[in-house]
């Protein structure tokens, strides 16, 4: 009962959030006192220790940094070289934005940090080309989802370990190559992302302009701020980049282990802004003034309902109930569907997956599935729903919207238009590939 009471709480907050045009979070923070101190009995401090600060800081951070670049017009200068570069194949910049996505996150970025560094250049180019804001966030979602399932990426490694937890805890059951089943996961992820992107693509009015009516002019060259800002990206991407490369192939090195548990996004964003600062790269007032305060809210506000949601057991309830209701034909779309809701409030990696992969072994012994196709089923469908506003990846978005305005018109497509068409086309194409493997 107090999981339904919390899961239509969730959903009155959006509803009341859309109607009254205040902010979500802040309804999302009244239900999580009311529920969390006056149903379940949790003290005030639980529950404001629920606010989640390290979202709020990374979202903080880099928008600070990247605020930089967007007032110097670094990132106008950027995007406009890209748009020169596909000046004659236009209607596949969506596509253009994915690879580069893909490429980024197999080389080690975390979701985060991809998002973090395209998120702002991707809805500058959608200004120039005439291009839907909304294809381009998914297009850069799927590419950092999609990319990030490679085997050796970060969160390949994390399903594998995952994986072969959910086995050792089932000795009798044989268990699959856990390397293997990532590289088809990735495989899938990819071909699914294709799918969604074409769809948003060719079926959204709001694209049937891509291009048109825009001179593609060579762009001018960088002055010396936007070089020294450019530069300054780079320089952080390769902080955030190489130690995780380095780890990846030279793991038993205890230098590079240690320095590489010490590199966070956020850290390194603050660190650039006030080197930037000091280059005297753009004023401090107008960078702290463009920090989205209101998404920092509405995110921060959530995730303290979630966390209530958590404490609840709603999340952990899910994943039971799945194991003993569903009959096995729908046993797929079930593991996609439940995976997109619980992803939608809380973390894949470290709520959805966790809660969904023990069950699957035994499932997959009794239905006779593919285990790796539900192990595909469960990723997939919780990424899937990733691109929420409520998410790391959907607040950045939000957090790349040029003005009040445009991110509340994001964050109710974002929410009822790609959320919903991601969950639905996932599910269908989750039901074949399990029928598939």
């Amino acid at each position: 009962m107090l999981s339904l009471v919390i899961v239509l709480s969730i959903a009155v907050a959006i509803f009341l959030g859309y109607k009254t045009k205040i902010n979500t979070g802040f309804f999302c923070i009244v239900f999580a006192y009311a529920i969390g101190c006056f149903a379940m009995g949790l003290k005030p401090k639980e529950i404001i220790a629920f606010w989640p600060t390290s979202t709020m800081f990374v979202i903080l951070s880099v928008s600070l940094f990247y605020n930089v670049a967007a007032i110097n017009g670094t990132l106008e200068k950027m995007s406009s070289a890209l748009l020169y570069a596909c000046r004659s194949f236009p209607g596949l910049l969506p596509y253009a934005l994915f690879a580069v996505a893909v490429v980024l996150s197999i080389m080690g970025a975390t979701f985060f940090t991809v998002l973090a560094f395209l998120a702002p250049i991707t809805m500058v180019i959608c200004e120039e080309s005439r291009m839907d804001k909304l294809t381009g966030a998914v297009a850069i979602n799927c590419g950092a989802l999609a990319g990030g399932n490679f085997p050796t990426s970060n969160l390949g490694v994390i399903f594998r370990g995952l994986a072969d937890t959910a086995y050792e805890a089932a000795p009798e059951l044989s268990a699959p190559d856990t390397f293997g089943m990532e590289m088809q996961i990735f495989l899938f992820a990819v071909l699914f992302s294709l799918v969604l992107i074409s769809i948003f693509r060719f079926c959204f009015k709001e694209n049937r302009n891509i291009g048109k009516g825009v001179t593609f002019k060579k762009p001018e060259a960088f002055d010396t701020k936007q070089k020294q800002t450019l530069t300054l990206m780079i320089i952080m991407m390769i902080v955030v980049l190489i130690f995780p490369l380095l780890k990846l192939f030279a793991g038993g090195n205890a230098v590079i282990a240690f320095v590489s548990s010490k590199i966070d996004v956020g850290l390194v964003a603050i660190c650039f802004a006030v080197i930037a600062f000091l280059m005297n790269l753009a004023p401090q007032r107008d960078a702290i003034a463009k920090i989205p305060w209101n998404t920092i809210i509405m995110i921060a506000g959530a995730g303290m309902l979630i966390a209530v949601a958590v404490e609840a057991g709603t999340i952990e309830a899910l994943s039971t109930w799945i194991g003993s209701n569903v009959p096995a034909p729908l046993v797929p779309i079930a593991f996609s569907i439940v995976g997109a809701f619980m992803s939608f409030f809380s973390s894949t990696t470290g709520v959805v997956a966790p809660a969904l992969f023990p069950l699957i072994p035994g499932i997959a012994a009794s239905t006779g599935l593919n285990a790796a196709a539900l192990f595909a089923c469960t990723v997939l469908g919780a990424q899937s729903s990733a691109i929420s506003p409520f998410s790391s990846g959907g607040s950045l978005i939000l957090g790349s919207m040029s003005n009040e305005e445009e991110r509340g018109s994001m964050f109710n497509r974002l929410l009822m238009v790609a959320v919903p068409i991601s969950v639905i086309i996932c599910a269908a194409y989750n039901f074949i590939v399990a029928f598939i493997l």
